[in-house]
């Protein structure tokens, strides 16, 4: 089976979040993102995202942008 690398960076995206103690509004709010793209990422939609805004998200969760591609065992 392929792996979806989307899948992988929004369950990442939110294990971080969740470590910080961050609702999905207060990372989207401190980013300057609508709630609703954050929720996207995190869920399985496939919502694509620019490696721009992949760093943005890494800086605010204060973690290196390659966790956010590692599988969770």
């Amino acid at each position: 089976m392929e792996k979806d690398i989307y899948n992988t960076i929004g369950k990442n995206i939110k294990k971080y979040r969740i470590s910080k103690g961050l609702k999905q509004h207060d990372l989207a709010s401190k980013l300057y993102m609508s709630d609703s793209f954050i929720a996207k990422l995190e869920s399985k939609t496939r919502q694509t995202i620019s490696i721009d805004t992949l760093e943005q998200i890494a800086n605010a969760l204060e973690v290196d942008i390659t966790e956010f591609f590692k599988e969770q065992k």
